[in-house]
């Protein structure tokens, strides 16, 4: 199925092509506009961007006008050809504002049916020093407990997390796992590109987050692999990519 045919869950502001010459201090990149203008864009992605760094690849900047921002322009996406030209979302504060819109608009056909409440940053875990990213409540139904996890990496058409040690990600599993049996517990894994068709724990990255993604999914907490198409007009949701561990359990 053409990607037009799904559905637009995000329309970008209109942005500005480039090239990416630098990334650097993390949170920081060098862009060269059409113009042959130098300039310097915040990233929003502060992990290793594994695969999805590539200096020469065309990029696309958003600018705001804000006169308080330091930094006027945003790095949103990169173009990798893998093989074929493919955008590949940057901006990590996107995924959790796009879950959010679908989420009030029931346009995840997994959970639609579970809430009528949808609440962002709620606290939770051990002495409530965590802070879920969504709570979802509805009158007589256990709650569901959603944390939501960017994912660039990929190995051919299998986009994998993490792409690098991550003890934070460990520490949501289990802090997960700790909820059941008295909640429902969803890992979404917002696959920000449209080129992986399947979802794997990346264990050679991080062997331990591996190990706990298999206890987790073992003691009950769901895993949600939602894959979105990228391009500078908007992102648009494809549906779910199946996800391999051995004997994996239904979703509900």
């Amino acid at each position: 199925m053409p990607e037009t045919d799904f559905p637009l869950v995000y329309h970008y502001p209109e942005l500005i092509p480039g090239i990416l010459r630098r990334r650097y201090k993390r949170f920081l990149a060098d862009i060269e506009l059409n113009s042959g203008e130098m300039v310097t864009a915040h990233c929003p992605n502060t992990g290793p961007m594994t695969g999805v760094c590539e200096l020469g690849a065309p990029v696309m900047l958003s600018k705001s006008d804000d006169p308080k921002r330091k930094l006027a322009y945003t790095w949103e996406m990169i173009q990798l050809q893998t093989p074929e030209p493919t955008w590949v979302g940057v901006n990590t504060a996107l995924p959790n504002r796009v879950i959010k819109a679908m989420l009030l608009a029931k346009q995840i056909p997994e959970l639609a049916d579970h809430y009528d409440t949808v609440r962002p940053e709620v606290r939770y875990g051990i002495d409530n020093k965590s802070r879920i990213d969504f709570l979802l409540t509805k009158p007589g139904r256990s709650p569901f407990y959603v944390e939501v996890k960017n994912t660039t990496w990929t190995k051919g058409e299998m986009a994998l997390f993490p792409d690098t040690e991550t003890t934070r990600g460990q520490k949501h599993l289990q802090e997960l796992k700790d909820l059941l049996p008295d909640a429902q517990a969803v890992m979404l894994y917002f696959i920000n590109r449209a080129d992986c068709n399947r979802f794997a724990p990346g264990d050679s990255k991080d062997p331990k987050y591996g190990k706990l993604f298999r206890q987790a999914i073992a003691a009950g907490v769901k895993i949600l692999p939602c894959r979105f198409a990228v391009n500078p007009a908007g992102i648009r949701y494809l549906g779910l990519a199946p996800w391999e561990v051995a004997e994996a359990p239904s979703f509900l």
